[in-house]
């Protein structure tokens, strides 16, 4: 017996003629209602030619450059702090000491379990106008998602052997030198992937400052959208940006990965 057999028991043919049907009615419906909103979405003009016209004006690729700097500003800091406040905690929660690692695990879930939206409002509207719509975004950023990349360092620490811990412990390393000098770098180095991941999320989050008044790439589009009457064009435009950036992102983090699988020894 075959262990897809053991696992769940294989369709009939009946059974695979019913999961055709529904997959054929399901995929009618979806391309029905994409055509329907294009329709619509035609019908009120969207797609002519002046619609996509402004984008070729100098003004408005000027607006689209100053947001696409401020996203990649906000994403830029955020990314750094984010990885500050990952390091610290992830070391906290995994100190022997109970005194430390309670207060930041109390610390991290609490911060990880607040959207990251809610974080920028409380920084921006708490500061009563003396915070910058930038050091809100960034604070909500770099909180939530180091709170996040904390808990996926810790879980690469966690994930190596046990002998290399009490290896070190054996030639005479404190706790503070073996997570720095052996547990770290490999919990970064096998994690990496999903660290970038989660750059990429933090980077969609830059967004949402658009919210506290940030005048990032989101911010601009909409502003394009409203003064010109053309809204779905540069919402389109504003996702294609955002594709492309997080293309690069993902392109750098595989170029990286594979760089570090090819040089181990340089990981100190």
């Amino acid at each position: 017996m075959s262990a897809s057999q053991v696992l769940f028991d294989a369709p009939g043919p009946k059974a695979r003629r019913n999961n055709v049907i529904i997959s054929i009615v399901a995929v009618l419906l979806l391309l029905g209602a994409i055509a329907w909103i294009v329709f619509k979405f035609a019908e009120a003009g969207q797609f002519e030619a002046s619609k996509w016209s402004p984008f070729s004006y100098t003004d408005i690729q000027g607006v689209l450059l100053k947001g696409l700097g401020s996203t990649l500003l906000a994403a830029a800091l955020g990314t750094v702090f984010a990885m500050l406040i990952g390091v610290i905690f992830a070391v906290g929660r995994l100190s022997t000491k109970r005194w430390i690692s309670l207060p930041t695990t109390i610390v991290l879930e609490f911060f990880r379990g607040l959207p990251v939206l809610l974080l920028m409002f409380g920084v921006y509207y708490l500061g009563s106008g003396k915070v910058s719509p930038l050091v809100a975004v960034v604070t909500g950023l770099a909180l939530y998602n180091g709170m996040v990349i904390a808990e996926i360092i810790r879980a690469g620490v966690l994930a190596l052997p046990k002998g290399q811990g009490e290896a070190a412990t054996a030639v005479g390393l404190t706790r503070g030198q073996t997570l720095r000098t052996i547990l770290l770098p490999q919990a970064f180095r096998s994690m990496l992937p999903t660290i970038i991941a989660q750059v990429v999320v933090l980077l969609k989050d830059s967004a949402l400052g658009y919210l506290v008044t940030y005048q990032e790439l989101l911010y601009a589009i909409n502003n394009i959208g409203r003064d010109y009457q053309n809204l779905l064009p540069a919402f389109i435009v504003g996702a294609a940006i955002f594709i492309l950036i997080n293309l690069l992102v993902a392109a750098f983090a595989k170029w990286l990965e594979r760089r570090l699988s090819r040089s181990p020894k340089k990981i100190k």
